[in-house]
């Protein structure tokens, strides 16, 4: 009978609820407690000096509070792309690693936006629900906007932002972007104005990072350059979008409509947007399948093993 493997002696922090096929194998392989969700500073004062590595999601992270309590802490491994929940600065200045799971996710994530652009615009949610209704037989369904051939603008030419591109490039899409900086070996045109690139656009497609920087970067602004025949697409974090302009925006019909699967505040999503047939809303599925959540878990516990190992993470961020 093989023998088992001896787990590894390093502490690690689980802070937040995880899938099973995460947590499973993070507890047979590692030494791991639980950050509790009540007597928390009870447990800090037992445990906190014993641990070396906080292990999380991109929807709960780990804030520099709870950093600066874990007086040995070197790493926080993180299941997700997104770290906007993780106070990366914090961890900076301390000289905490951070890693994230980038790439595995991409291809499910621009899948996602360009099927919220085609939903949208052809109106296939709401002609789902125009058919269960019962309302063809008072007459035929109202008419969509053609999606090839379209004007398309990409906020953040990142991993997604240029896997997205590529995917609409079969469409014949017109393709632009906006950034902080100009893209190498990209040909699309680039707008250093993001009003200007919405104002040129049919479609504008959320895909940049979260961070303090780019909080409400879609404001009331670009999306009156966008105008009331132009859709926004945010496959990116809620947080990245002006929500309350967004949904005035809507309900006023300033805008066309929006694919939506982040919010600013998840699992909570305005209520007028439930209302309206111009607007699809998924919840934050761009990463769900079941391919790339094992891929994104498999990831985050190679980059706990590497750090383990020798120190270092197979993808820190930044």
């Amino acid at each position: 009978m093989k023998p088992k493997a001896q787990k590894s002696t390093c502490t690690v922090l689980q802070v937040g609820p995880m899938p099973l096929y995460l947590e499973v194998p993070l507890h047979q392989e590692f030494n791991v407690h639980r950050l509790p969700d009540g007597g928390r500073q009870e447990f800090l004062a037992t445990k906190a000096e014993h641990v070396n590595i906080a292990f999380t999601t991109s929807t709960v992270g780990v804030d520099g509070r709870l950093m600066r309590a874990l007086p040995n802490l070197q790493a926080v491994i993180n299941f997700g792309v997104g770290v906007d929940k993780t106070d990366v600065q914090t961890a900076n200045e301390l000289g905490i690693l951070v890693s994230n799971t980038p790439d595995v996710l991409t291809d499910c994530v621009a899948d996602v936006a360009v099927g919220l652009l085609i939903d949208v615009a052809r109106g296939i949610s709401a002609a789902d629900r125009f058919i269960r209704r019962g309302d063809w037989a008072q007459g035929a369904y109202p008419l969509g906007m053609r999606v090839s051939g379209k004007r398309v603008g990409i906020l953040g030419l990142g991993r997604i932002g240029l896997a997205i591109a590529g995917r609409l490039e079969g469409f014949g899409a017109h393709i632009a972007y906006h950034g902080r900086n100009r893209v190498v070996d990209v040909t699309y045109p680039w707008y250093d104005s993001l009003a200007e690139l919405a104002q040129n656009s049919d479609f504008l497609i959320v895909a940049v990072s979260s961070s303090p920087a780019t909080t409400g970067i879609v404001s009331r602004e670009v999306l009156d350059a966008l105008g009331p025949r132009g859709y926004l697409i945010n496959i990116s974090r809620g947080a990245v979008v002006d929500e309350d302009a967004l949904v005035e925006a809507l309900v006023q019909k300033r805008i066309a409509g929006a694919g939506l699967d982040v919010f600013a505040h998840e699992p909570h999503v305005p209520k007028e947007l439930a209302t309206l047939e111009n607007v699809v809303l998924t919840p934050h599925l761009g990463s769900g399948t079941t391919e790339t959540r094992q891929d994104m878990a498999e990831l985050s516990l190679e980059n706990l093993r590497k750090f383990v190992i020798d120190g270092t993470l197979i993808t820190p961020f930044g």
